[in-house]
């Protein structure tokens, strides 16, 4: 117990006193995660709209493949992103390799099924009846969408904030894509990892107070917006 006492009462005051080294590692943290939040957003969003909406063959086994891609392993997404960015890899040439670029595109990847997922379940919950009505009216299929969009909007912020919990608390890809460079691709989960390993628990449980921190207030808002879609 004294060394977890000790350990809390030194990370509170880190915390208290906004520690350089700490804040510089829960900025990047924050960066990359929503960064990478953003772009699969911007994509899997309109997927989830396509997906839920088109007519194509093949629709059901699109769903299938991305309810799967939901249980994704992040050393897989980290392995087959590192094949394509390392030297020898087909986008070698671009020297994204222990970057945080290069963790934003393992992040990316690693979440966009989970927004698309998300988004296609959000808006199939929307009464059928709007998407008729707006045809009706002569809306186009952009307008369409929008009118879709305003209806589901509490179920894809949901997605979205989804999306953002799973990737600012993994490690996997992280690691394997950024190098853990001190000052440059270091991360919370990461640091944490590397304080574990040395030793050193006082940053470790420093980040972990910011990390819990962070997943409640993200669940919180996930619960929120869960339950304005109810309404």
């Amino acid at each position: 117990m004294g060394l977890l006492t000790d350990s809390m009462a030194s990370a509170l005051y880190l915390i208290r006193h906004m520690d350089r080294e700490l804040v510089q590692i829960v900025s990047l943290s924050l960066g990359v995660s929503a960064a990478s939040t953003l772009l699969a957003s911007l994509a899997g969003v309109p997927l989830g709209f396509l997906v839920a909406f088109g007519t194509f063959p093949g629709k059901r086994a699109a769903v299938t493949v991305l309810q799967s891609l939901l249980a994704l392993p992040t050393v897989v997404v980290g392995l087959f992103v590192y094949a394509f960015l390392s030297r020898r890899g087909l986008l070698g040439a671009l020297d994204l390799l222990y970057t945080p670029a290069a963790m934003v595109i393992g992040q990316t990847i690693l979440i966009l099924p989970v927004v698309a997922m998300f988004t296609i379940v959000a808006v199939s919950r929307v009464d059928g009846r709007y998407r008729a009505t707006a045809l009706t009216l002569g809306a186009g299929r952009l307008a369409c969408a929008m009118a879709l969009a305003r209806e589901a909007r509490f179920g894809i912020v949901a997605a979205i904030t989804a999306a953002f919990g799973r990737v600012i608390a993994e490690v996997g890809v992280s690691m394997m894509l950024g190098g853990n460079a001190k000052g440059y691709t270091r991360t919370m989960t990461t640091a944490m990892a590397l304080s574990y390993d040395k030793g050193e628990f006082v940053l470790a449980v420093a980040l972990g107070i910011i990390l819990l921190a962070l997943a409640f207030s993200v669940n919180f808002l996930l619960l929120f917006f869960q339950g304005r879609a109810r309404i």
